[in-house]
């Protein structure tokens, strides 16, 4: 028998991993915050479904990633634009 079958390559030896399962594990646990997902932001965007010209999705889409992010800042400039007028 392979005398690491209890551990891994990260040097972790089960036999003398703490038991989780008897106190003050369980209780740890239960008190612990469960965070997913990313942190809530003030103003999160909303989902919406909006139509543009082709020409105008396939210039935003050259520049790579992020492209709906672009079209979102272009949208913000216009506003900050016209309503400084």
């Amino acid at each position: 028998m392979n005398e690491n079958a209890g551990s891994t390559s990260r040097g972790f030896d089960a036999d003398t991993a703490p038991d989780v399962s008897a106190a003050p594990w369980p209780e740890k646990f239960d008190k612990a915050a469960v965070r997913r997902g990313r942190p809530r932001v003030a103003k999160p965007k909303v989902l919406t479904t909006i139509r543009l010209s082709q020409d105008v999705i396939d210039h935003f889409k050259a520049g790579g990633r992020g492209w709906q992010t672009r079209i979102n800042d272009a949208l913000r400039e216009w506003i900050d634009r016209h309503d400084a007028a």
